[in-house]
């Protein structure tokens, strides 16, 4: 398949004689911009068909006593204002120009899974989403109501919000450990897709700012058949599950890191690998 081939622009001539430029799009372009339109027609009845499957599934499980878990209502009334836990974390947007189209959807995209996980939660963190502007404000205003989010959205850039002692840059590359999360800091998550080919940067840009720094202490607790880089939206819930959940780094880490990953229970890990040096044959 070739590269797409750029829009053509023909001239053709009206009744008066004036010369008229006429702009045609590719065979691709087209098809997108019907697809689009596909979409936009079909999803009030995808809707209701979700709809009335939930209606379905609720009419059953309180037939069979089944519990389905928290309802919509139920997590309307989850909010940040009214939250016991005071954990502020913000997404840092600062980096768009770092970004292809399909990046800069997917950044957005796990944005979005950081709201659902926060409103998921009885006690959801303080989110902010800062420096929201430009290409991805853009994105994300093709989702119907995001401005509605219980999220705080400011065009500002973080440095601007928030004092400067009280800034936790996260990166994976650092070598200090977070072992708590503390009400008087602010842990920022750099948004930002880059498959490693910016590997490095969310630590230059705090030791250069002279901003805290630090780094969730998988190491520490789980061990992983891959490299230890985590997207946005698996570092918001692993966040979210320890300040708001109660639950321990290591149960959060074996809950929210992907399979794939292999992630492990490092004690159990290196139990299994006593045992197995254990078990082997000494030399003739």
């Amino acid at each position: 398949m070739g590269e797409e081939s750029p829009d053509k622009i023909v001239e053709s001539g009206t009744e008066a004689g004036e010369v008229q430029q006429v702009e045609t799009v590719s065979k691709r372009s087209r098809k997108r911009q019907l697809k689009k339109e596909k979409w936009l027609e079909l999803r009030p009845i995808k809707r209701a068909k979700e709809r009335e499957r939930l209606r379905l599934r609720r009419k059953e499980a309180k037939i069979n006593n089944v519990d389905l878990g928290l309802s919509r209502k139920a997590m309307k009334n989850f909010k940040m204002s009214s939250s016991d836990c005071k954990i502020r974390v913000c997404l840092d947007f600062s980096f768009d120009h770092l970004m292809g189209n399909k990046e800069l959807n997917k950044c957005v995209n796990q944005m979005g899974r950081c709201y659902s996980a926060n409103r998921r939660t009885k006690n959801p963190l303080q989110f902010f989403v800062t420096n929201f502007k430009g290409i991805s404000k853009n994105i994300a205003e093709k989702h119907d109501g995001y401005s509605n989010w219980d999220v705080n959205f400011d065009e500002k850039h973080y440095s601007e919000l928030f004092r400067k002692e009280e800034l936790v840059y996260l990166s994976s590359e650092s070598e200090n450990v977070i072992t708590e999360l503390k009400e008087d800091e602010v842990y920022i998550i750099g948004a930002l897709v880059d498959h490693n080919s910016q590997k490095g940067l969310c630590l230059r840009i705090a030791e250069e700012n002279g901003l805290k720094h630090g780094r969730l202490p998988i190491d520490e607790f789980v061990q992983l058949k891959t490299r230890k880089v985590l997207t946005i939206d698996q570092v918001f819930s692993i966040l979210a599950n320890v300040a708001c959940c109660g639950m321990s780094w290591k149960e959060a880490f074996l809950r929210i890191i992907p399979h794939r990953k292999g992630a492990k229970d490092k004690d159990d890990a290196e139990s299994l690998g006593n045992e197995e040096e254990q078990d082997e044959p000494e030399d003739p």
